[in-house]
């Protein structure tokens, strides 16, 4: 049976806000088997879950909703992937994110490892040397922010990823 666990917090000032515990929940599994399908697909080992990194990941999402921001963790040691939807009903799966960043691999060409676009997202995913995954997402009002750390980061310049 799976089991998801729900926290309700007050944010003074910016309403309320959720957030979800991935632990060893099925969302945890959702998204590395999400992570790992992908990697699948260009031969590159599979990730573990890193808890180490799901706290991380959490502590990011909840700042970005309590502070209504979208921006990259600054002077991060890890990889990090950000993802966001909005609206009324505004929520995404495990499957949609991850699918959302891998789509990016249409825009990106292996031989001459060049984007046409946005592909870092992609490539972070795909990144031969990253071992650990840990990820997290926080809702507040009309908004869902998601966060994926990894470890080591990937998309080192000029380098392929795999």
């Amino acid at each position: 049976m799976r089991h998801a666990l729900w926290l309700l917090i007050v944010l003074a000032g910016s309403g309320s806000a959720q957030w979800h515990h991935f632990g060893e929940g099925s969302l945890a599994r959702d998204l590395l088997a999400a992570h790992n399908a992908v990697r699948a697909r260009v031969g590159v080992v599979p990730l573990a879950w890193s808890d180490r990194l799901a706290a991380r990941a959490q502590d990011w999402a909840d700042t970005l909703v309590a502070r209504r921001q979208f921006v990259h963790r600054p002077n991060s040691h890890f990889g990090e992937n950000l993802f966001e939807i909005t609206g009324a009903n505004a929520t995404a799966s495990a499957a949609q994110v991850v699918n959302a960043w891998a789509a990016e691999a249409r825009d990106y060409d292996y031989g001459s490892n060049r984007c046409r676009g946005v592909c870092g997202h992609y490539t972070q995913i795909v990144w031969d040397g990253t071992r650990e995954l840990g990820c997290a997402v926080a809702r507040g009002g009309a908004r869902e922010v998601w966060v994926c750390d990894y470890d080591p980061p990937g998309n080192r310049a000029g380098k392929r990823p795999y």
